[in-house]
């Protein structure tokens, strides 16, 4: 028997940050049928805002170390200012949106990341753990969660934790119930060979060209989470990982990948 669909859409902070894209990509999650899930960035938001209240941001390898300030910052950008703007957004459009964090219904356990290659992330969670039933409960009752990058240790801390991840973590765990198809979307068309040239999509990416990119240094940053966790959820049955810009999220358009 087959399973139903569900369709599992990060959105990056750059796009919610500016008013035209973030309607474009509203338009188009609102033009993908079925159930879905909407996880949302806004690593751009916090670092605006932190500049205005002097916390500086400190990125190592596209992730935000996170400490007892920003950790602040970041619970308020982004379980409060964007989570509830897109909530209400969606709203206005008659789609009937939940905004929540990870610690809700301890929607998303995670652990606290320890010290890598000498850098302390602070309070930066993965996760383990996902509350997959509470997250069914709300589709069947015909919601659309929209979740923050937040996550929680079941202990009281909460955890900035990356979006992508989060996607990824939400899409594999909802696999053993849903036929899942994971989209990753930001401003550029898909996986580009060259960002500066626009007809050097991937439609096709495979994993070991990913790793021969990753090693020569042409993929880098923020990009190799997003796609290192898009691998994964391949690899542990989620049907589909499509990386798109995020007007194309209700087309066929972007880069699949593929093991």
């Amino acid at each position: 028997m087959s399973k139903e669909q569900l369709s599992v859409i990060k959105i990056g902070g750059a796009v919610i940050e500016d008013p035209e894209k973030k309607a474009a990509f509203i338009e188009g999650f609102l033009a993908v049928e079925g159930k879905k899930i909407l996880i949302h960035g806004g690593g751009r938001v916090a670092t605006e805002i932190g500049n205005k209240l002097g916390i500086k941001a400190n990125m190592v390898d596209g992730r935000r170390v996170t400490d007892d300030d920003t950790i602040d910052l970041v619970t308020m950008v982004y379980g409060g200012l964007v989570n509830k703007q897109m909530v209400a957004e969606l709203q206005g459009k008659n789609a009937n949106a939940i905004g929540l964090t990870g610690a809700d219904a301890s929607i998303i356990t995670s652990v606290k990341r320890p010290v890598r290659d000498g850098v302390d992330y602070g309070w930066v969670g993965d996760p383990v753990k996902v509350n997959d039933a509470f997250l069914a409960d709300i589709l069947t009752a015909g919601a659309v969660p929209v979740v923050a990058p937040l996550t929680h240790d079941g202990k009281g801390h909460i955890f900035n934790t990356n979006a992508d991840t989060m996607a990824g973590t939400v899409a594999l765990a909802m696999a053993e119930r849903y036929d899942v198809n994971l989209m990753l979307t930001f401003e550029l068309e898909g996986v580009m060979k060259d960002v500066d040239d626009p007809d050097s999509l991937i439609t096709e990416f495979k994993e070991p060209f990913f790793k021969e990119m990753k090693a020569s240094g042409a993929i880098h940053s923020g990009m190799i989470p997003k796609l290192e966790n898009s691998f994964e959820a391949l690899h542990n049955g989620v049907k589909t990982v499509r990386i798109c810009k995020y007007d194309q999220i209700h087309t066929t358009n972007g880069s699949f990948l593929q093991i």
